[in-house]
């Protein structure tokens, strides 16, 4: 870190130290010193006590993170003595043997006059499988301790249903905020797969429980993102869902951020940088996207870029590119690497779905099925692509969905609002494409396809 003495002159009068912080950085006396790190600035006006200098800025999140994460309660490996029989439960609950009989061919399965052409990639990534085992494991080792999850482990029903049959209890909260009034220090907390805020893990390492994280390193590699983008005094633009478990918990380890859902959102941001705007509209605009005290005059001068894992990879690379555009334009290409860096932390296994879904509409198919949970961003972007294809789409969370009459209950991509449909499934011959979402257990899937074998054989012959 650098050291600077500087007065404020005319700034010693900003409400508060952030201000005053980032009206220093701003000072030509500052860059003509190319003093590109943060600066311990001292003023002629005293710091209050509820002021903290950049020194003491400098035990960051990322440290206090550290901190806890190497703290005795603290599991982030599961328990190596409970895998086995853990593994034995999760083939018997979650897998299938009928999937696992497509994969060795050409992921094709045949029922009369209906063809299941399953994408290439699809179902339980890797880090749902370790979250899942994890929990699974947990229950198993602490058989008599009451167990808590601070979220769904992950976005579907059946997985969550079956640990709460387990006795595994879920933290209630309310406009997401957790209350764990109810958690004392004898219990085990589980941290699902999308992870937890920083003040939550804060709150239960004080609390003494034994804690058991699940989090998906790729959601940590974002985390670790941003903290880079705070070494280099950049805002944090995170693509993703505000509201989503996954983005309230990397923004929590900003120092910094704005979310954007999306490119409409990210060009927006991007005008303001240029051309500036009406300050309170877009205040108002992005009100639950922000980091407090966030002010697009003084935040917007370096960006880095994170994204919510699961988002669409395309949509995440072209509202990068758009950032960088905007801030050569603004900048320069002398300045552009003081102003905007980025690093790819798009998941491998959302990546691979998406390809494959991308790779499974192409295909001559009547109809298609994306299973996953209603709540399921990764499932929810499978289905969109469908959907932009113009191929008949049915996103389902389970085979309950499929019913007599040849009925189905789904809906979009964009919507919660649930569709009913009769007669979904054409008469004679029929190619269905299926996909599902990373956070949906294979077994999910062969109950849909044997459904549909029923449903059409029953309706749809002819």
């Amino acid at each position: 870190m650098a050291f600077l003495e500087l007065r404020y002159h005319n700034t010693c009068k900003l409400p508060s130290w952030k201000q005053k912080r980032a009206a220093c950085l701003r000072c030509p006396l500052h860059r003509r010193m190319k003093i590109t790190k943060p600066a311990l600035l001292s003023c002629v006006e005293q710091n209050s006590v509820n002021e903290r200098s950049l020194k003491e800025d400098s035990l960051d999140k990322r440290a206090l993170r550290r901190k806890l994460t190497s703290s005795e309660n603290f599991n982030r490996r599961g328990f190596s003595e409970e895998k086995e029989a853990t593994q034995l439960m999760m083939n018997s609950e979650f897998s299938s043997s009928l999937l696992q009989e497509a994969r060795k061919g050409k992921n094709e399965i045949r029922s009369g006059q209906v063809t299941v052409k399953l994408a290439n990639s699809y179902g339980f990534c890797w880090g749902v499988e370790r979250a899942v085992a994890m929990a699974l494991e947990t229950r198993k080792h602490f058989p008599n301790q009451r167990i808590w999850i601070t979220n769904e482990i992950i976005h579907n029903p059946n997985v969550n249903a079956r640990l709460a049959e387990m006795n595994v209890k879920f933290v209630p909260h309310k406009n997401f905020v957790r209350d764990f009034s109810g958690v004392s220090k004898d219990d085990v907390v589980i941290l699902p797969a999308f992870g937890a805020t920083l003040s939550e893990m804060q709150y239960l390492s004080n609390l003494g429980c034994q804690i058991v994280d699940t989090t998906c390193p790729w959601v940590s590699k974002v985390w670790n993102s941003v903290d880079k983008h705070k070494k280099a005094n950049c805002t944090s633009v995170i693509h993703g869902k505000w509201n989503h478990e996954e983005t309230i918990a990397t923004a929590s380890f900003s120092e910094k951020y704005i979310i954007v859902l999306n490119m409409e959102e990210a060009q927006y941001v991007c005008k303001y940088i240029l051309h500036g705007g009406d300050r309170n509209e877009f205040l108002s605009k992005f009100r639950n996207a922000i980091s407090p005290g966030f002010d697009p005059d003084l935040d917007l001068e370096a960006v880095g870029i994170a994204n919510q894992t699961t988002m669409l990879k395309n949509e995440t690379n072209a509202i990068a590119k758009l950032f960088e555009q905007t801030m050569l334009k603004k900048f320069g290409p002398q300045e552009l690497s003081k102003h905007f860096i980025a690093f790819n932390t798009i998941c491998d296994a959302t990546q691979e779905r998406q390809d494959a879904m991308l790779d499974l509409v192409e295909e001559s198919l009547d109809l298609v099925l994306v299973v996953g949970g209603f709540n399921s961003s990764n499932t929810s972007h499978l289905q969109e692509i469908a959907e932009t294809k113009g191929i008949p789409s049915y996103y389902i969370d389970g085979p309950e969905r499929i019913g007599p009459n040849n009925r189905i209950v789904f809906r979009s991509s964009s919507s919660q609002k649930l569709i009913e449909k009769y007669n979904f499934l054409p008469q004679g011959p029929v190619k269905i494409g299926v996909t599902s979402g990373a956070s949906t257990p294979d077994k999910i899937v062969e109950d849909v396809i044997e459904r549909i074998f029923m449903i059409h054989k029953l309706y749809c012959n002819t």
